[in-house]
């Protein structure tokens, strides 16, 4: 029994892609499974946020709120992002519909998609900074919050969404998963030690809970690819995309962290790199041109294949 938890604690990240791939591309692919696909895909997106938010509070309650810190690192990623996404969105705004422009949307949500909860997971496995990563969560959030219904009706001009109404649609999807555990946890620090107490010293179920998420979240990216009818050629250019903007993301943020140490290095490329990919697919969605959903799909799958990587150079003690 032992073996076996220490087989899934090491391997969380492969066990965790190959099932969501295999529960996915079994229900889709056997006959009279529809309706099983159907209540299961339902049953993972009403999921997935609640165990979001406990992951966010079991790592929550080990910052209190002195322990947050804010990096040059920080306001150099975000500065980055913003620049980026409002080119490529003009950019975007000034191109006919077609495979080209498809792309250029792609990048940019790719981009601008604000840091996965579950990137405070990774890095504390990493040997990153917590309290670091949870700030950039924070910050990131709040610009995507700002920045997506400006500048995203330069390109489709003809959505209902005004500022304040995609601004308040928005913070009603992030307000529940990232600022409620938050404020949960640091009432609990300051009304309860005891389970204050406890609470710290179980921190790791955290990484368990994100296995569950990951699971549900490769899930519905296949999902999302099976169904979006795209054909060869764009999924290609999509899938293209999406694997540069996670290389590029991943490496600028080890970069841009580097002159703080390798703690801050490793952060701040989780932060920049590590997206939340379902927030992503919604905006594709609701927003944008909806075929750009896929590319939260793959994004999904490529940063899960390189936090693969980084944690097995972390076991054998290799330095990345």
């Amino acid at each position: 029994m032992g073996k076996t938890l220490q087989f899934i604690k090491d391997w969380m990240l492969p066990v965790a892609i190959v099932t969501g791939l295999t529960v996915c591309l079994c229900l889709h692919g056997l006959p009279g499974a529809e309706r099983v696909e159907t209540v299961f895909s339902a049953f993972a997106r009403r999921v997935q946020p609640v165990m979001i938010a406990l992951m966010l509070f079991l790592q929550f309650s080990k910052i209190s709120p002195r322990d947050l810190t804010f990096h040059r690192w920080h306001l150099a990623l975000l500065l980055l992002q913003a620049a980026l996404f409002t080119a490529l969105t003009l950019l975007a705004a000034r191109m006919d519909l077609s495979e080209a422009r498809i792309g250029v949307e792609c990048a940019a949500l790719c981009l601008i998609c604000p840091t996965a909860a579950a990137a405070g997971v990774i890095t504390y496995k990493l040997g990153g900074n917590l309290s670091s990563s949870v700030t950039f969560v924070v910050l990131d959030n709040l610009l995507a919050s700002v920045l997506i219904p400006l500048l995203v009706p330069l390109i489709h001009p003809a959505g209902d969404v005004a500022f304040l109404q995609g601004f308040f649609r928005i913070a009603r999807r992030v307000f529940p998963i990232l600022v409620l555990p938050l404020l949960a946890a640091w009432a609990v620090r300051y009304t309860s030690p005891h389970l204050q107490e406890a609470l710290e010293k179980r921190i790791g179920w955290a990484f368990y809970v994100w296995g569950i998420c990951l699971t549900l979240a490769i899930y519905l990216a296949t999902e999302a690819l099976l169904h979006s009818g795209i054909s060869l050629q764009g999924a290609l250019l999509i899938a293209g995309v999406a694997l540069a903007c996670t290389l590029v993301q991943f490496l600028t943020g080890r970069l841009a962290g580097k002159p703080y140490g390798h703690m801050e290095s490793v952060t701040a490329g989780q932060a920049l790199g590590q997206k939340n990919t379902g927030f992503l697919i919604w905006i594709a969605y609701t927003m944008m041109t909806p075929v750009t959903a896929v590319s939260g799909g793959l994004y999904s799958i490529f940063q899960n294949l390189f936090n693969s990587w980084e944690l097995y150079e972390r076991r054998k003690g290799g330095s990345f």
